[in-house]
């Protein structure tokens, strides 16, 4: 059945715009321009985030940081296996999933560690990231408490998400 679902929203769509006498090739132009200078205009955002991850990863200070994290970590119920994945997921989805794919193949998939790692990578934000393209688009300069607050989120969604691993 879900072989046949994209056809059907594709010739749907077609159908609606027939319908309707839109112009379906001038509206997909329309968006591609627009992507377009959304890429422009959030590409230094981007970059700056890039670069300050690789240093940050680069210059060592992700092993000092999750070396000394892991002990505060565990007393809240994170594994310190985990302490790397829950320092890069606000900054680094392509990071995060690297570390998720070294703890599912260092521990075994069904192993408390990975599914904690599993459920951190696949239910939290990449902050930075998500904030780079939000706030350039709304040409935002002062962030005030979003970054924060939205970090302190993610860490308690983090938490939750080892206790619901440790009681299923």
């Amino acid at each position: 059945m879900t072989l046949y679902l994209l056809p059907v929203i594709l010739l749907g769509t077609m159908v609606c715009a027939l319908i309707k006498r839109v112009n379906v090739y001038d509206c997909f132009l329309d968006g591609a321009r627009d992507s377009l200078s959304l890429a422009k205009s959030i590409f230094p955002y981007l970059a700056v985030i890039f670069v300050c991850i690789e240093l940050f990863r680069a210059s060592g200070l992700s092993a000092l940081a999750t070396e000394w994290l892991s002990r505060p970590l565990g007393y809240l119920g994170i594994p310190s296996e985990i302490t790397e994945l829950v320092i890069l997921v606000p900054l680094s989805g392509n990071g995060a999933i690297a570390a998720l794919e070294d703890i599912i193949s260092t521990y075994g998939a069904d192993s408390y560690v990975a599914r904690c790692a599993a459920t951190v990578a696949g239910a939290s934000e990449t902050v930075f990231y998500v904030s780079a393209v939000y706030f350039s688009k709304c040409k935002v300069k002062r962030l005030r408490y979003a970054i924060p607050v939205s970090l302190f989120a993610s860490f308690c969604g983090m938490v939750i998400a080892c206790a619901l691993c440790r009681v299923m």
